[in-house]
């Protein structure tokens, strides 16, 4: 909104300052920081009232969880207040991409926040029936890559060639909507510990940061042989209000956490980071930056499939952090462990912008 006031007023003097993407990322973190920071003692004082118990906490899981027991859910509702606002506020809303990236955002989290709610209205881990979660979302992402496609195109490129292009022509639909659902849902599926999903996914962020904002500059984008995407670069805006919304609540859900994100934020911010990628056209580094997420998903499917197959587990338990839990790594070993992969697996997404 700022941005078009500044338009409108023909960016006269300090306004000037709302041209730049920099200034305005810049702008995007300390908005969504600062407004988180002021309103979650707000929120975990008001989710507190309403839910009573909290979260449900499986009994079969790690015995040290069960002292969670009463915390509340639903802390995705800090992220999103902040993260839109900000977003609102800074970003030009001419832009379809910017769009695009907010409906995916909100979408998926009024479908994580029924699920939340459904789990604390029945004190239940289950949460709403998995086939209408995932036909939801599923509209949801078609709907964003109608949106983006249509000025991006339907090319796959391959991270560490340059010019590698495999034309899916209208697979790439159901291959964009597949990321943007399945990456969701891995997030989901990593936040299981205190603290595990939101710093991969603030390292996520600030890589996909630097990829839209090259790839939306035509001289930068021209010089790493990466895909030159108009507009994009806009995105890096949101990515930096996703980075100032995930801080600020970090600063609640370290351990031991007074609040938890719940599907309600971590199914959004998933979400989100995915539409960037298929934004940007660097789906498959995002498998890569977001490896972490990959692998936590991966292991719930081999668990499922091996289990229902022979009978027996691949793993003690599943999600994989939960595995090293049950082989006696302390909650925070995983936590912090977890945070070093992700960094590398981001410093190794970067790295294909100059291998190409």
């Amino acid at each position: 909104m700022l941005y078009w006031l500044a338009e409108w007023l023909g960016f006269p003097g300090a306004l000037n300052l709302i041209r730049y993407l920099s200034f305005r990322s810049g702008a995007a973190v300390a908005t969504a920081l600062i407004l988180g920071l002021w309103i979650g003692p707000r929120f975990i004082l008001m989710l507190r009232a309403r839910q009573g118990k909290g979260q449900p906490i499986r009994d079969d899981g790690p015995q040290s969880h069960l002292s969670k027991k009463g915390t509340p859910t639903m802390g995705g509702l800090m992220i999103l207040v902040s993260l839109i606002v900000s977003a609102l506020l800074w970003m030009d809303l001419s832009n379809r991409f910017v769009w695009a990236c907010l409906f995916v955002t909100a979408g998926f989290a009024v479908v994580g926040f029924l699920d939340d709610l459904d789990k604390v209205t029945k004190a239940s881990h289950r949460g709403i029936p998995g086939r209408v979660r995932l036909l939801v979302e599923f509209v949801i992402a078609g709907i964003a890559v109608l949106l983006i496609v249509s000025r991006t195109g339907t090319d796959l490129y391959l991270p560490f060639f340059n010019d590698v292009v495999i034309p899916l022509g209208p697979l790439y639909y159901v291959f964009a909507m597949v990321l943007i659902v399945g990456f969701g849902n891995a997030v989901n599926l990593t936040d299981g510990l205190d603290g595990l999903a939101t710093f991969p996914v603030m390292i996520a962020a600030l890589t996909f940061l630097v990829i839209v904002y090259l790839s939306g500059n035509v001289k930068f984008a021209g010089y790493l042989g990466i895909p030159h995407v108009p507009g994009a670069g806009e995105l890096a805006i949101f990515a930096a209000a996703i980075i100032g919304a995930c801080l600020a609540f970090l600063w609640f859900n370290a351990p031991p956490a007074a609040v938890f994100m719940g599907d309600t934020g971590s199914l959004a911010l998933g979400g989100a980071l995915a539409t960037m990628a298929v934004t940007a056209q660097h789906e498959l580094v995002l498998v890569l930056v977001g490896g972490l997420f990959v692998v936590e998903a991966l292991s719930v499917i081999i668990q499922v499939f091996w289990y229902k197959r022979t009978g027996k587990r691949v793993f003690r338990m599943a999600p994989i952090h939960h595995h090293f839990e049950q082989l006696g790594w302390p909650e925070s070993t995983v936590v912090i462990r977890f945070w070093i992969v992700s960094i590398v697996l981001a410093l190794a997404g970067l790295a294909t912008l100059k291998l190409r």
